[in-house]
Order: structure tokens, then C-alpha cells, then sequence
């Protein structure tokens, strides 16, 4: 028991240790970015690329707009902290690897071309390619020809074919069809006027 306890505090210990050495090793930032890979910028040049950038950034609040259009003050301040980095030299591709590590990869409105989000980018077009194939196979499927008997009713006008002067069977639906017949139409009693005498 008392070793068990020993062994639980141990391990405390260590997990604690590990956790501020990582904290400390977010907090440098030196350890965080290399040294800059680019020019330093400065005046309108700086200005466009701090929107370009800003623009490739989710606003961790908003997550709907970018930093470069979101009013939030979290936004601003990663368009100060772009700034500033582009202003030392730093690249487009050091400032979002910066913010992913902050942020995680959800930070990123244009995730890259890697494992899960393979899925995101080729969905469309997997879509696209499986709903030209059903639609391709839908068209050129032979078309179902009516059986030799069905063909033989067709040809000879079976009776199973409504007319102008069909009606419905139920009594109150019957009514109804005349009476629209009659007032679309102006046929007396709602009986076109070709119908045989006999006719309902």
C-alpha cells in the first residue's frame, strides 16, 4: 500500500515536471519560431501582407470570420502579433506554423493537404465523380418495354385507359369532377360533349 502511494506520487511528480517544462518551452518564443527565413517589411508592403496573412487566420473567437476581418480584440491582437513578425522577416509559413502550435490546426482557414483533411479537400470531389457515374448509369440503362400483353392493351385502346368522360368511382368525388367540368369547361353536367348518350 504505502509503495503504491510512493509509486503514485512519483509519478505526480514527473507529470508535473514535464507539464512546466512544457509551459516553459511555449512561453520562450525563441523556442518557438526559428530564426526568420524572409525580409524584414515595412510601410504598404508590411500593411498588405499583415491583411494577406490575417486572412489565412481563424479568428479563435469568431471561428467564423478571419483575424484580418474579425472586430474581436483576440483578432487584433494576432493581427498586432502578425505584424510584428512580419516586420522581423519572419514567412507566412513560420506565422501560421506559430499560431497552429498556439492554436492548434482548427486556427487555420485553409487546412493543408494531410492525413484527415485529405477527406475535407477530395470530398467534392469524390461527389462529383460518383454522382456523374449514377447519373452516367442512369442514362445508359435500357429502358423497361412493356410486356406483350400490356403492348396488345395499348395498341388496341383497352378500356383500362381513362377517357375525357371517366369518372371516379366514389359517388361525392364523381360530383365534385363534373361540377369542376363544368365550370372550367361549360360542359352541361359536367359531360363532355362528345360522350356517348348513355354516359354518366
Amino acid at each position: 500500500m504505502i509503495r503504491s502511494c510512493a509509486a503514485c506520487v512519483v509519478l505526480l511528480a514527473i507529470a508535473s515536471a514535464a507539464a512546466a517544462q512544457d509551459r516553459a518551452t511555449r512561453s520562450t518564443p525563441a523556442a518557438r519560431l526559428d530564426a526568420p527565413r524572409g525580409a524584414p517589411l515595412s510601410g504598404a508592403v508590411l500593411d498588405a501582407r499583415t491583411e494577406e496573412v490575417g486572412g489565412l487566420l481563424r479568428c479563435p473567437v469568431c471561428q467564423g470570420l478571419s483575424v484580418a476581418d474579425s472586430p474581436s480584440t483576440m483578432a487584433r491582437n494576432m493581427k498586432a502579433e502578425v505584424r510584428e513578425k512580419l516586420a522581423a522577416g519572419y514567412d507566412q509559413e513560420q506565422i501560421l506554423a506559430h499560431f497552429e502550435r498556439s492554436y492548434g490546426e482548427f486556427v487555420r482557414l485553409e487546412p493543408r493537404m494531410r492525413g484527415v483533411n485529405l477527406v475535407v479537400w477530395l470530398d467534392p470531389l469524390a461527389a462529383l465523380v460518383g454522382g456523374g457515374a449514377v447519373v452516367t448509369w442512369l442514362l445508359r440503362r435500357p429502358r423497361s418495354q412493356p410486356g406483350p400483353a400490356r403492348a396488345g392493351e395499348l395498341a388496341a385502346g383497352s378500356s383500362m385507359l381513362p377517357t375525357r368522360g371517366t369518372l371516379p368511382e366514389e359517388a361525392r368525388l364523381a360530383a365534385a369532377v363534373r361540377r369542376v367540368r363544368e365550370l372550367a369547361y361549360g360542359w352541361p353536367g359536367g359531360v363532355p360533349p362528345d360522350a356517348p348518350a348513355g354516359s354518366p
